[in-house]
């Protein structure tokens, strides 16, 4: 047994005993969930809990939180976790489903769901915060427990870095991360190197001259704008981008006019692009920006706008440092629930402009979160279970929560002194 293995077992040895802290922490998570960059209640519980680990804080970047747990000399490892939510209106019909409402940017109230599983990865890193507290003798070094806001639009790594992250925490040779999927719960999937894409969002506005819908004539319809623009679109991918390569271009909204017999001044719609590589992105984002402008030029509109709503780097994990993270995870599982993904992933995360803003290595990994029977009748029928984004998707916190725990300790443990 290695002494990573050694100290692991010394650390978890305590999580059988917190098993109801962090279902109750997971599902008061779920139950109250905030929007990006505005996730106020979330950080006041974090700061609560690790308070009573005995963990100094900090804020950082608004509505983030950084504990430092410091134990003796040694190595410095940080550990992200995510606590944004999703404006999704829940229909899991769980007895802690969400009921709350949020605030968008521009305004709009939404039904808010914790749809993509932060309160899982909040829960269990505060849960394996106290463990590691409760068991210094087994290791030395220092943890740094980044609580990030703001990973859905992109905003959070960033403004905690821009915020003095590394100014006022101690620089990790490590930043590690992991985030729940619909996978079986528990199982764990890497890729060293490129792990998922890149992503683009805009918002687009189309002009027009609005009027009578009984007096077209007089007017400009950026409404048929928008139709022939989305349509137009969907031939980038398909006539522009190499077969060989990968990009996924999709309009989520689409917004124009408030009556039937009015035909509007104006109509919006969002994008959003998925590539892994960069001459792909630049090719697909100047292919959106023709097509756009040709429109409303070819409808004699005035020029449209495009605004950036959020740009995620490529997520790429260190052949290194993930092989030493994979390594411990599989020993500590005897060998098993631990695999390679042949592909990226096409979503997007934030994650790694942490340890790029230092030249520090990261490794990012997904975990399993669907009941292992309900995961396999699904395999068997070939059924999809619900995924992340969806109003429906709720991992099992039974057997997902504490294998989240393990992972989060034995991934800091493979890098701290034991």
């Amino acid at each position: 047994m290695t002494a990573t293995r050694t100290a692991a077992a010394t650390a978890l040895a305590g999580l059988d005993e917190l098993d109801d802290e962090l279902n109750r922490l997971y599902r008061h998570l779920h139950a109250h969930p905030e929007l990006s960059m505005q996730e106020h209640r979330t950080a006041e519980l974090i700061e609560q809990h690790l308070a009573s680990s005995g963990v100094p804080t900090f804020r950082c970047g608004g509505t983030g939180v950084v504990g430092v747990l410091e134990n003796g000399p040694g190595p410095v490892v940080a550990f992200r976790a995510d606590t944004d939510a999703l404006p999704i209106t829940e229909q899991t019909g769980l007895d802690h489903a969400s009921t709350a409402t949020g605030t968008l940017p521009d305004g709009t109230t939404t039904d808010v769901m914790h749809g993509c599983g932060h309160d899982t990865h909040v829960s269990s890193l505060l849960i394996a915060a106290r463990l590691l507290a409760r068991a210094r003798e087994a290791w030395s070094g220092t943890a740094v427990l980044i609580f990030q806001p703001g990973e859905e639009t992109a905003a959070g790594a960033r403004a905690m870095v821009d915020d003095g992250l590394w100014d006022r925490a101690p620089r990790p040779e490590v930043v590690l991360g992991q985030h729940v999927g619909p996978g079986s719960a528990g199982e764990v999937h890497y890729r060293t190197g490129t792990a998922a894409s890149m992503a683009d969002s805009w918002e687009v506005t189309m002009f027009g001259r609005g009027g009578h819908g009984s007096q077209p004539q007089r007017c400009i319809d950026p409404i048929v704008q928008v139709a022939h623009t989305i349509t137009r679109i969907q031939a980038v991918v398909a006539r522009e981008v190499d077969p060989a390569r990968s990009a996924v271009v999709t309009v989520g909204r689409i917004s124009g006019g408030l009556k039937e017999n009015i035909i509007p001044d104006s109509a919006v719609f969002t994008l959003n692009v998925r590539t892994f590589d960069e001459r792909v992105r630049e090719r697909v984002l100047a292919s959106l920006r023709r097509i756009i402008a040709a429109e409303a030029e070819a409808s004699g509109a005035p020029e449209p706008t495009i605004t950036e709503l959020s740009r995620f780097p490529r997520l790429i994990n260190d052949e290194e440092a993930t092989a030493r993270t994979m390594a411990a995870l599989a020993e500590h599982r005897g060998g098993s629930g631990v695999s390679a993904a042949e592909e990226p992933l096409m979503g997007s995360e934030d994650f790694g402009v942490l340890g790029e803003a230092i030249g520090v290595p990261s490794c990012f990994w997904f975990i399993g979160g669907t009941n292992p029977d309900v995961h396999a009748a699904a395999r068997e029928l070939a059924e999809d279970v619900p995924g992340n984004h969806s109003p429906l998707f709720a991992p099992d916190p039974g057997p997902t929560l504490p294998r989240m725990v393990e992972a989060a300790v034995v991934g800091m443990l493979a890098f701290l002194d034991s």
